[in-house]
């Protein structure tokens, strides 16, 4: 049993964590919000699952690192910035960070990273997410989450060949670049599909969302799985061991 201590508790992710650390018979060792007392919470936790905003991470990590506990990090929206801090974090302790906790999307993207790989420049990447009307932040983390691994199975740079939204003439699709398309509308809590289209056929991996509990059990399997872990940036393929 593991004492896990959730940063941004009272939302309805938070929620659903809370709810992930009981029924996998963990203990909770507190949740906090904006505003709260994150060193106190790390002091009392052996993890810690953040879920909060972009704009808190130093500070979560600062306590992650004073208080020597690894951190399972699902905030999106994160920049290069936040990126850097968690590298940096990275020397002291474990952190994992991802944009999608989930154990399929996870899969989805192992999947997607092998397609690009295989798949010559003829076959075009589009990834098409959907989310409820409240989400801030687009591409979801998800996608551009796929879209490195498609990136990353080409051998390219994302921010080199991403292309995110077409107005207008833009003209003809350049090749090898991977496209990205947002909807929102409704209580979508999250459906991601990467098409890869070539001459006269087409594949594509899909991920359904249904409810946010299938989120919240792949952070406290991620949770259970970085305790005892050496000082690295981790990734969700990692607990699957892919």
């Amino acid at each position: 049993m593991a004492r896990i201590g959730i940063i941004g508790s009272a939302g309805r992710m938070g929620q659903a964590l809370q709810a992930a650390v009981t029924a996998a018979g963990h203990e909770l060792a507190g949740g906090i919000d904006k505003g709260g007392d994150v060193q106190a919470l790390a002091a009392a936790s052996e993890v810690l699952v953040d879920f909060s905003a972009p704009a808190a991470l130093e500070h979560n990590l600062d306590a992650a690192i004073h208080a020597g506990i690894p951190v399972v990090i699902g905030t999106t929206g994160l920049e290069e910035r936040h990126h850097w801090l968690v590298d940096a974090a990275a020397v002291s302790i474990p952190v994992l960070q991802t944009g999608n906790t989930s154990l399929g999307v996870t899969l989805l993207a192992h999947l997607v990273r092998e397609a690009a790989q295989r798949l010559g420049e003829d076959w075009d990447i589009e990834i098409v997410e959907t989310h409820h009307r409240m989400k801030v932040d687009a591409p979801s983390g998800t996608a551009l989450l796929l879209g490195e691994a498609a990136a990353r199975g080409r051998g390219v740079d994302l921010h080199e060949e991403a292309v995110r939204g077409r107005d207008g003439i833009t003209g003809g699709r350049k090749a090898g670049t991977i496209g990205f398309a947002s909807l929102r509308g409704g209580s979508v809590a999250g459906d991601h599909s990467v098409h890869f289209l070539a001459d006269n056929e087409r594949l594509t991996f899909s991920h359904l969302a249904e409810n946010r509990g299938i989120f919240a059990r792949g952070a406290i399997r991620a949770a259970e799985w970085i305790i005892g872990r050496k000082p690295g940036r981790y990734a969700m393929g990692e607990v699957l061991d892919l």
